[in-house]
This record gives structure tokens, C-alpha cells and sequence, in this order.
């Protein structure tokens, strides 16, 4: 046999490439995708809820009652929560990075059109698109963090985002509730359209491009199969009902705590009232908080504890003393983001397969909550006044504890899972 049949009898076959690593903590892309991530949340809560503080003057502007003026905030989660699942199979064709990039710069441009809005419709209508465009941003934020950090430091990641949420959702409120109060909710609302856009950029430039992203050509056939896989899930669909009931509580009493802060006996000037929104800082803290007690001790045994957290605090806010009305506040908001941060981790960890549906269909709860009890809230607001409002977001809380508790029992479905 000759030498060169000999060679190529010998040749060994080449090697086959290794997979990149997942990005794991202490790393350089895992500043720059927590950086990006930090400036997606901020964007992503400031652009959604920065109208918020201003119902009470939406209320007076356009003749609407509390209800109503609801509506400027209801309009985009709804339309949110619908966009979340046709961008989650958009994003399995085209990728995660470029549909992100694309929501926040389309949201941001959205916001700065609403203050030049003629009328409510308008308003109502560009608040609407605003909500579709953001449907490419949390549920891809997730998956994306799913595939690309390594498990161990995935709850750490999580809580990171999350608290870019919690500041965004802070300096949204307080930019408008300051501004309005000096200037005019419009110059307000246009200002955060483009700190928005700075933040869309500044996501772009930073995000580490995906390394395991696979694409799918299933397209929409895929997504029947993706819901009979969720949905039949023992965990999934709990936690999806979590959100649901959690989000529903805390953009309420959010939604209706100026109203009450406004009125007798208290008084106080939309400036002062916005400065509440400075509390959205311990949400900076406790996502993080709890992303680690997360990974060290098991979402299911850290879950329920956090949660008890909202509800005390929520009873808190029926004194009429301010400070304690105050401090009841700071523990609903410690706790929920706490929540948040726990509940969508466990989204992404459960999810074998098809995150960014599992993760949609999460915030689609997530945000259908947002816009069904926000609105429901509103109608015992002018029935019942506070104590109507605490009793609803009582009950929301006092099912998701018992959601909670449930899922302490929750077979994990691997060593990852806990």
C-alpha cells in the first residue's frame, strides 16, 4: 500500500468545533450583557410606566374619571401582553439581539409622539403601538439570558435585569411627576421618550451578539406544539397565574396610591407623590437579593418568604398615618421585585426547550394582570376608596401565596432546576 493511502487511511477526521461557553459571572461579556440588560429594563418599565404618576392630570385634562384614565397605562400592557407571543416566534426566525434593538428604539420614538398628542384617542392610540412594539423586549430579554449565562450565575443575571426595570420604572415616575408638576406632563413625557433612545443605543453597543441562539424554520406551525408543551407542564402554568396575580397588585396599588396621597387628608403635591416612585430603589437591591438566595437555596423555598413580603406591606398601607402608609409601600415594592426575580428565573430554568415562548407566555400573565386588575382596581377605588383597593390586592396576594406554597412540592426536572 502506498504511503499517501497510508496517510489517508491514518489521517484522523477533523475535530469538530467546541461550543462556546455560556457567559458565565465574572467574565467581560458578563458586564457588558448585564450592562445592555440593566439599560433594557430601565427602558423597557420607564417607557411603559412613566404615565402612571400622571393619571390624576390626565383625569383633569380630559374630563376622565380614575378608571378611565387607567386606560393610558391598561392600553399598552394589553397590548403588550398580546405582542409578547407573536415576537417570541418572530424572534426564533430573526434572532434575539436585532428584534430587542428594534422594540426600544420603536417604543422610545412612540413615547416622544404621545406628547404631542391633540386628544385622549391619540394618546390612547400611540400608548397602544407603544405596547406592541415592547412585546420584542421582556420575553427575549429572558430567553436571551437563558441560553447565554451559564445556570449557576443565570439568577444573578436575572435579578440584574430586573433591577433595571426597578430603576427605570423609578425614573420614569419621578421624571414625569417632577417635571409635570413645574412644567407640563407633555414636556415630562417627552423627555423619557428619549432617554429611551439613548438607552435603546447604548443596549445595542453593549449586548455580546448570541452564541447559542439556534434558529427555528417551524415559524408558526411550532407554536401550537410550544403551548401543549407549557401549558401541560405541573410548574409552568402556576407560575404563569403568579404573575398574573403579582403584577395585577402592583401596578394597582401604584395605579391608585396617588389619588389617595392627593386627596384629603394628606394633600400632598404631585412632586412629593412622585418622589414615592424613589422606592422602586429597593427593587434595585432586592432583585438582585433574591436572585442569589435563589441559587443558593431553591426558588421553591425562597419564593413563598419574599411574597409574604408584598402582603405585609400591602395591610400596612391601611393606616392613615403617612409614614407607616410609606414605609408599607417600600415593603410591597422590596417584596414584589424580590417575586419577580425569583418567579422569571425559574421560567427560564424550567423551560427546556422553546424559552422565549415560555417566557412570553409568563409575561403575557405578567401583563394581562397589569392591565385587567389595574383596571377592576380603579372601579373599587370610586366605590370603596383605599380599603376597597387593599381588599382586591389582598385577595390577588393571598392566591399567589397559596401558588407559592404549591409549588414548594414542585418536581424539579433536573440537577439545574432547584
Amino acid at each position: 500500500m502506498s504511503t499517501a493511502a497510508t496517510a489517508t487511511i491514518t489521517s484522523p477526521l477533523p475535530s469538530q468545533p467546541k461550543p462556546a461557553p455560556r457567559i458565565a459571572a465574572g467574565t467581560a461579556d458578563f458586564k457588558r450583557s448585564n450592562r445592555a440588560m440593566f439599560f433594557g429594563g430601565f427602558s423597557c418599565f420607564a417607557l411603559l410606566y412613566c404615565v402612571q404618576p400622571l393619571m390624576p392630570l390626565l383625569s383633569h385634562e380630559f374630563a376622565l374619571s380614575a378608571a378611565q384614565s387607567s386606560l393610558a397605562l391598561s392600553i399598552s400592557t394589553a397590548a403588550l401582553a398580546v405582542s409578547l407571543v407573536v415576537s417570541s416566534a418572530i424572534s426564533e426566525r430573526l434572532g434575539r439581539k436585532p428584534l430587542m434593538v428594534a422594540a426600544m428604539a420603536i417604543a422610545a420614538v412612540m413615547t416622544v409622539l404621545c406628547a404631542f398628542a391633540h386628544n385622549y384617542h391619540q394618546l390612547l392610540a400611540m400608548r397602544a403601538l407603544l405596547g406592541v412594539a415592547l412585546g420584542g423586549m421582556p420575553a427575549i430579554a429572558m430567553a436571551y439570558l437563558g441560553e447565554e449565562i451559564e445556570p449557576t450565575s443565570l439568577g444573578l443575571s436575572m435579578g440584574l435585569y430586573i433591577s433595571g426595570s426597578a430603576f427605570g420604572g423609578m425614573a420614569g415616575r419621578g421624571i414625569t411627576s417632577v417635571l409635570s408638576d413645574h412644567f407640563s406632563w407633555r414636556l415630562a413625557v417627552g423627555i423619557v421618550g428619549v432617554a429611551g433612545i439613548l438607552a435603546a443605543w447604548e443596549f445595542w453597543r453593549s449586548l455580546p451578539a448570541s452564541r447559542h441562539f439556534a434558529p427555528s424554520n417551524g415559524g408558526w406551525r411550532t407554536l401550537p406544539a410550544g403551548f401543549k408543551l407549557h401549558l401541560s407542564d405541573a410548574g409552568l402554568p402556576w407560575m404563569f397565574a403568579l404573575a398574573f396575580l403579582l403584577m395585577g397588585a402592583f401596578v394597582s396599588l401604584y395605579n391608585y396610591i396617588a389619588y389617595r396621597l392627593l386627596g384629603a387628608p394628606f394633600g400632598l403635591s404631585q412632586s412629593l407623590v412622585g418622589m414615592v416612585s424613589f422606592l422602586y430603589l429597593l427593587g434595585i437591591y432586592s432583585s438582585v437579593w433574591a436572585g442569589k438566595l435563589a441559587d443558593r437555596f431553591g426558588r421553591r423555598h425562597v419564593l413563598w418568604a419574599v411574597m409574604a413580603l408584598m402582603l405585609t406591606g400591602l395591610l400596612l398601607t391601611l393606616s392613615n398615618w403617612l409614614p407607616l402608609i410609606i414605609a408599607g409601600v417600600a415593603l410591597f415594592t422590596y417584596g414584589f421585585f424580590a417575586t419577580h426575580s425569583v418567579a422569571s428565573s425559574w421560567v427560564g430554568r424550567r423551560a427546556l426547550s422553546n424559552k422565549a415562548l415560555a417566557s412570553a407566555l409568563y409575561l403575557f400573565f405578567y401583563y394581562l394582570g397589569s392591565s385587567v386588575v389595574g383596571s377592576a382596581t380603579g372601579v373599587m377605588w370610586e366605590r370603596s376608596g383605599w380599603p376597597g383597593v387593599v381588599m382586591v390586592l389582598g385577595a390577588s396576594l393571598g392566591l399567589g401565596l397559596l401558588v407559592a406554597l404549591r409549588l414548594r412540592s414542585l418536581a424539579p426536572l433536573g440537577a439545574a432546576e432547584k
